[in-house]
């Protein structure tokens, strides 16, 4: 059974204006735990599980997280705020210290405004060969997670018409969006190393592909979803990213190989994802046709029922989804 980690990242809002405050490093001072970090901007603050064997495991531990950095934000006034970008006008952005400098220098007026909260979804997979074909199979389902997790439909006190605007966002930056095909680790690290060298990237930890090779753990890094509203959104992005790479795992022990997908249909997928979340239409990736987002997610539970079903995870997972259509993704609850 693979193991699981979360990284959630909030924004600190002021408790009573809910406006953006910029008190990162009071509040992971405060917290007192290495699991807490600030983020890019210093309105942004990450808490991080440990690794986790079973769904009941992360859940106390998402749970957790959360209960520390909202004592911690307490202490000076505010609150973590699950959204994936601010629905308030944000201060200007203070002078960022030691890398997050270098990437404010990099890209300029594009991070000037980027405080993009993401749930960060790690699947333990040593094998760094055998996890660059789980990549490949895994790549068409990414906008569907991203339309379950849909959650900031605003931006800088205005509605902005998308479901996750933070994608949109995340859009801007060079190697973005579903990662290309690889034909193997050697053509991965390569098409990392070419972007940092043509000066687009600041280092190879950077790539913004919605899935990648972590380069701190021995994991694949699922970069997907906005910050989940509730623990159980959160949970459901992890349960489903472990069945992907299980699902992809025994279709190469099968002898069944991912297809490429079609770089401009994939970007077409992740923008409906954005723009409309569950709500509206969404792209087949492997059929390259446009398909309801609804469907796309009926089909993706027939597609992991069988290791959702063998992780014990299929029930759990069945009534988080069927709890997303009754009462909404976190960008419809945010806007009723």
């Amino acid at each position: 059974m693979s193991t699981m980690g979360v990284e959630e990242e909030f924004l600190l809002v002021d408790a009573r204006t809910r406006a953006p405050v910029p008190i990162a490093d009071e509040v992971r001072d405060a917290a007192g735990s290495p699991a807490v970090r600030r983020e890019l901007r210093d309105t942004q603050i990450e808490v991080a599980t440990g690794i986790c064997h079973t769904a009941a495991e992360l859940e106390d531990q998402l749970s957790a997280g959360r209960d520390l950095v909202a004592r911690a934000a307490a202490e000076h006034g505010a609150i973590p705020m699950a959204t994936g970008t601010p629905a308030r006008t944000s201060p200007p952005p203070g002078e960022s210290p030691g890398r997050a400098g270098l990437i404010d220098d990099r890209f300029r007026a594009v991070v000037t405004d980027y405080e993009a909260c993401g749930c960060h979804v790690h699947i333990g997979l040593p094998e760094r060969e055998t996890a660059v074909a789980v990549i490949n199979h895994v790549a068409p389902w990414l906008p569907t997670l991203l339309a379950l997790s849909v959650n900031s439909p605003f931006h800088a006190g205005r509605d902005t018409g998308y479901a996750s605007w933070r994608m949109v966002q995340q859009s801007r930056f060079p190697g973005s969006g579903v990662p290309p095909y690889f034909a193997d680790l050697a053509a991965y690290e390569r098409t990392v190393e070419r972007l940092v060298d043509c000066g687009v990237l600041v280092d190879a930890d950077m790539s913004f592909w919605l899935l990648r090779l972590s380069a701190k753990f021995p994991t694949v890094e699922f970069r997907t979803a906005d910050t989940a509203s509730t623990v159980g959104e959160a949970l459901l992005q992890a349960l489903l990213s472990r069945a992907l790479v299980h699902r992809a795992l025994n279709d190469l022990a099968a002898g069944r190989e991912a297809e490429p997908c079609e770089p401009q249909i994939a970007a077409a997928a992740v923008w409906a994802a954005a723009r409309y979340g569950l709500t509206g239409h969404g792209v087949d990736v492997r059929l390259g046709a446009p398909k309801p987002a609804e469907l796309l997610v009926a089909e993706l539970l027939v597609h992991l029922r069988a290791p959702l079903e063998e992780h014990g995870d299929w029930a759990r997972v069945h009534k988080l989804v069927e709890w997303l259509h009754r009462n909404g993704t976190g960008a419809e609850r945010q806007r009723s």
